[in-house]
């Protein structure tokens, strides 16, 4: 069954290749394809047989192993990024960044509220709701982003530290909001205090497990043993995340507090572990992809809402777009460099999938809300690459003739 999950991961990559998307993209589009198209090609008892109830679930637990680990690499480079730009001009373009997407998501949850079509928001108390569709909104995919730029090269100039630095700093927010939105969802008030007071004591029990990973007997045990520092790690976030899902909050906020748990030392032993566990979450993606499209589209009698999905990716790109675009002008940036830190940021990708199914699994999002998110969250990345091109298109075109020798 791995070895087919495999096979599924590889088909993603060649088609993210073909067609020019990072690898990911293609992973989670044939993962969440891949469960619904079995199942109309061989139908329900065909399916039964060929994933049965008694590997679902030990699948299903493999694939939010994998997330988890997978998350542990991507909280700790979001703690220990590049150096960026100064903080004034990231301050602005951040503030740009969150509020106004913030706002999109405020307008997209008085529509589904009161002009949605009947059933979309579904049962979950009104507070978790107004919360958790702004901070589905807000994200940016920071693997992803970085993927990007990556790709890109120096071409990108100043927009690339700008989109990057303000993403790591406003996921860090959305973690926190994302938080409030399940405790309100759990339990009011009292669930929002009884969240922070249980993250609390995660990040107390974080900073003391930094501070013991750090000391040199440690540190240099880790060094000479990498392979059992690695097991030690992925072993600490599992148990983080086991803690985290019993407190009534999600697995992911368990990876959040292993990835801040683990020591700052870029060229130490504990960040060459961290490379480990990342990659093994890495190679377990497309499980959890796999089992994320199964339940969803075997569970969910409804289509997908075009009415709101059309809606909720407009004001998406409008509200990232825009912010960016916005926010970046008032730090002073030229509009070209301006609207690439808009485009950037629009790329949402794994980061806002993990929030919409941290937001159905809680009963916040009903299966209409996560399939209409779940297509503004790929068609927004996919649209980062072309979008980027197009803009170094115009900046060419625009560019004066080089003259030679008097000969234009």
């Amino acid at each position: 069954m791995l070895g087919a999950l495999g096979l599924v991961a590889l088909t993603g990559r060649a088609v993210a290749r073909w067609l020019r998307l990072p690898l990911v993209i293609g992973e989670i589009l044939v993962g969440l394809c891949a469960g619904p198209a079995l199942l109309a090609l061989l139908g329900g008892p065909g399916f039964d047989r060929l994933l049965p109830d008694h590997l679902a679930v030990p699948l299903a637990r493999v694939g939010e192993a994998g997330l988890v680990l997978f998350l542990v690499g991507v909280v700790h480079g979001l703690r220990h990024g590049p150096a960026g730009p100064a903080n004034r001009a990231l301050g602005r373009v951040s503030a740009g960044v969150f509020l106004l997407p913030l706002l999109t998501g405020l307008l997209f949850a008085g529509w589904v509220l009161w002009l949605g079509p009947p059933g979309l928001a579904g049962t979950a108390p009104l507070p978790a709701l107004l919360v958790m569709l702004p901070v589905a909104m807000s994200v940016t995919a920071v693997p992803v982003l970085a993927c990007v730029i990556d790709e890109r090269g120096p071409g990108l100039g100043r927009a690339a530290p700008l989109a990057l630095m303000s993403a790591i700093l406003l996921d860090t927010v959305a973690w926190l909001l994302l938080a409030v939105a399940l405790g309100l969802a759990a339990g009011g008030l009292w669930g929002v205090a009884g969240a922070f007071a249980a993250l609390a004591v995660g990040l107390l029990l974080a900073h003391g497990g930094r501070r013991a990973l750090a000391r040199p007997r440690i540190t240099a045990a880790a060094a000479r043993r990498p392979t059992a520092a690695a097991v030690l790690l992925g072993g600490l976030a599992l148990l983080a995340a086991t803690g985290a899902h019993g407190a009534g909050l999600t697995a992911v906020l368990g990876a959040f507090l292993a990835g801040v748990m683990v020591p700052h030392d870029p060229d130490g032993p504990w960040t060459r572990a961290v490379a480990v566990v990342a990659r093994v979450g890495r190679v377990l993606l497309p499980v959890f992809f796999v089992g994320t499209g199964i339940t969803l589209f075997t569970e969910s009698a409804g289509s997908l809402p075009w009415s709101a999905t059309l809606l909720c990716t407009a004001l998406a790109i409008v509200g990232k777009v825009g912010g960016g675009y916005l926010g970046a002008l008032w730090a002073g940036e030229d509009r070209r460099t301006a609207l690439r830190v808009g485009v950037l940021v629009n790329t949402r990708g794994l980061t806002e999938i993990v929030v919409l199914q941290v937001g159905w699994a809680a009963g916040i999002l009903t299966p209409g809300l996560f399939l209409a998110m779940l297509v503004m969250a790929l068609v927004t990345t996919v649209l980062t690459g072309p979008l980027l091109s197009l803009i170094d298109h115009h900046a060419a075109s625009r560019e004066p003739l080089v003259r030679t020798g008097g000969v234009p």
